[in-house]
């Protein structure tokens, strides 16, 4: 038999990552697939370099949890495709999420406003949003 949560254990396993990673997050838009998993080393070419808010994501609820606030970068590193994003705690170096990124309702782990690039355009995250499992 497969393990089942309360919602209120799923909520606080939620929480825990925001808290695990910290009030100082930062996001990186990358081209191409994603590595393996978080511990490979970053791949892809960094289309955007976002600091995400404080409170970056919301309260738990459900089960689920949304990003919090506005994620965008008012100027693109580079020109590209983008393929994959990561999230990292304050100094950048570790990555404690990772996932596919596509246009709004292309069913990607992220979905965001556009994803070809031009250096210096705007950028931003239309939704994004973690759900726990084992309900």
């Amino acid at each position: 038999m497969t393990l089942q949560y309360s919602v209120t254990v799923r909520n606080a396993k939620l929480d825990a990552v925001e808290t695990s990673i910290g009030a100082d997050a930062i996001m990186k838009v990358r081209t191409g697939a994603p590595p393996a998993d978080c511990s490979q080393a970053d791949s892809g070419t960094v289309l955007a370099t976002l600091d995400l808010p404080a409170d970056w994501m919301a309260t738990a609820a459900g089960g689920s949890k949304s990003k919090n606030g506005v994620w965008e970068d008012s100027s693109a590193d580079a020109t590209g495709d983008a393929g994959h994003f990561r999230i990292y705690e304050s100094g950048g170096s570790t990555c404690h999420i990772q996932g596919t990124i596509t246009a709004a309702g292309g069913g990607g782990d992220m979905e965001v406003d556009n994803t070809s690039f031009a250096a210096g355009q705007q950028f931003q995250v239309n939704s994004f949003t973690i759900t726990a499992g084992n309900a």
